[in-house]
């Protein structure tokens, strides 16, 4: 794990992140778990690497709000984090999509961040309501986009999974899979991050909403929620989306294209 004080003064947005009147309350650190990579959310590939990111900073803003000294970063499982398997955090910010069926086994913070479902494919690949169905498709397990797959679009081939992002990525660069589904936001960067390989042809509305993850029945829960709430009132949430996550993009999520399943 990484210690990261919570200076806040990174990149000049000391003004949205100052919160003096919670800083240093000598509580020591509050543990933080991801799974990596994310770019524009985490940027890094393990602990020791993170520099910056949408989720990373807003991990800091939060321990900053709740009178911490600082955060301890992890590197955890996907799968473990959303089954509710995942140990030794207070709070895990993951790109994860609230559900019934998880909050079942972990507890739910208020939501930070909106998405629907991408198309990730090899520029140059078709993927509209034609054939959407007779492709093949690549997904992570444990995610929505695998059970919106599953209930929604119904492909005549079974979908390839994998259990990180990265390897989804790496089948559709060799030609395993036509296409990856995951949220818009992280196929986008994908897609900006490959030089060219890789474009987003649509996506498909779901109206999904990002939560911090807390192990169930965590006495953080109230007071994490209202830090979430205070920093989206504040502006510091828009501020970090337009820092971290608009140049990770690089277009303008609303004008990828609907696709109807």
């Amino acid at each position: 794990m990484r210690k990261v004080l919570v200076a806040l003064c990174a990149l000049g947005l000391v003004g949205a992140f100052a919160l003096p009147a919670s800083a240093g309350g000598g509580k020591g650190d509050l543990k933080v778990a991801t799974s990596l990579p994310a770019p524009g959310f985490w940027n890094g590939d393990t602990p020791d690497t993170l520099d910056g990111g949408f989720e990373y900073e807003l991990a800091a803003a939060i321990a900053d709000q709740l009178g911490y000294d600082g955060v301890d970063y992890s590197n955890v499982s996907f799968d473990a984090l959303v089954a509710g398997k995942a140990k030794g955090f207070d709070l895990a910010l993951s790109q994860v999509t609230i559900t019934k069926e998880r909050a079942e086994v972990v507890g739910f913070t208020t939501p930070y961040f909106s998405s629907d479902q991408g198309v990730l494919v090899k520029t140059g690949t078709t993927v509209d309501d034609s054939n959407l169905k007779d492709i093949q498709w690549g997904v992570q397990t444990a995610t929505t986009a695998q059970t919106y797959l599953k209930k929604e679009v119904k492909p005549t081939k079974k979908p390839r999974s994998y259990q990180e992002t990265t390897q989804a990525f790496a089948a559709l660069q060799a030609g395993q899979v036509d296409a990856v589904m995951l949220d818009t936001s992280i196929v986008l960067a994908q897609a900006t991050a490959s030089d060219g390989e890789f474009e987003v042809v649509g996506q498909f509305e779901v109206g999904e909403e990002y939560g911090g993850i807390l192990p169930k029945g965590s006495k953080l829960r109230k007071s994490v929620n209202k830090a979430i709430k205070a920093l989206i009132a504040d502006g510091t949430v828009d501020t970090l989306r337009e820092t971290w996550l608009v140049p990770e993009y690089g277009q303008d999520p609303g004008s990828v294209p609907y696709l109807e399943a």
